[in-house]
């Protein structure tokens, strides 16, 4: 194993490709002394010449050609890295990986994004809507949305919104006979992957009732599209996230059954790393999601 200094071979890099020790000693902001010592050490310790000194020039020995072509390349390839990440750290470019479920990323990130885009043209994003739990550590990503507040060590928390749950039907006259969840058992039901059992509590009385609907499904998916269509159409009732069904009540597609009757809070969140050294174009997109929600 050698025992030399790289930082004596970046020196003698340096004195090749200016040309002189001195100009090389202000480049480095190292003593003329100081530089001499370092590279006659330098050539000490690989008991090699790699420079011909006169009163005029420096020139190379056929082995500094050798040593001089090798590691230049290597300083180079060093300082074009340098600065790749100091620009990645301070200039608005480069990739963003980002996670977040199917249709709450859709519903609520996909206009936030693409306007991001457009503000800073230099910056890409990569991502990935999925209602699988990946991991966010082992897929190298850079910002995930989830929804409920998973404990993950050293990543930030930031809840941007809070939806609720509720039961919803196609308008009719028998669901307005329903006044209590246990009733719900003998309706034909929708059910989605993921929004099961269904959790209801009353917004009056604190009364907390699970539905678990097994009985009367006639549809089970696990896309909130597809639950959406099938309950307009009248196939069955289902539980469904208000900011999917309370417009659609509004313009009288749906119907609230037991208006009373809601899922416990459930936070929207963006998580990221926590660390100082965020790259600038991460936390350029934390903060405009963060101004958008608040």
């Amino acid at each position: 194993m050698p025992n030399y200094s790289l930082d004596d071979l970046r020196y003698f890099c340096t004195i090749v490709k200016l040309g002189s020790f001195k100009k090389a000693s202000e480049s480095l902001n190292l003593s003329l002394s100081t530089l001499s010592r370092r590279i006659r050490l330098l050539e000490q310790t690989l008991q090699l010449t790699l420079l011909n000194r006169d009163a005029h020039r420096v020139t190379l020995t056929h082995t500094g050609e050798l040593y001089y072509a090798r590691y230049c390349k290597l300083f180079e390839e060093v300082d074009a890295i340098e600065q790749a990440l100091s620009d990645e750290k301070q200039q608005p470019k480069g990739k963003i990986r980002i996670s977040a479920p199917i249709y709450m990323g859709k519903h609520f990130l996909s206009a936030i994004f693409c306007d991001f885009l457009l503000l800073y043209p230099e910056i890409q994003l990569d991502l990935r809507f999925s209602n699988d739990l990946i991991d966010i550590e082992k897929k190298g990503i850079d910002i995930a949305f989830r929804v409920r507040n998973p404990a993950i060590d050293n990543w930030v928390i930031r809840e941007l919104k809070l939806t609720h749950n509720i039961i919803c039907g196609r308008p009719n006259q028998t669901t307005h006979l329903i006044t209590h969840p246990e009733q719900l058992e003998e309706q034909p039901k929708v059910i989605c992957f993921g929004l099961a059992p269904w959790q209801l509590k009353n917004k009056l009385t604190n009364e907390v009732y699970n539905v678990e609907p097994k009985k009367h499904i006639r549809l089970e998916v696990d896309e909130i599209q597809m639950m959406k269509h099938a309950v307009e159409s009248g196939v069955g009732i289902s539980y469904i996230p208000d900011y999917i069904a309370l417009p659609l009540i509004e313009s009288g597609t749906l119907e609230r059954i037991l208006p009373d009757w809601q899922s416990e809070g459930q936070p929207f969140s963006m998580l990221y790393r926590d660390r100082k050294q965020i790259p600038h174009r991460v936390r350029l997109l934390i903060d405009y999601t963060l101004q958008h929600f608040s």
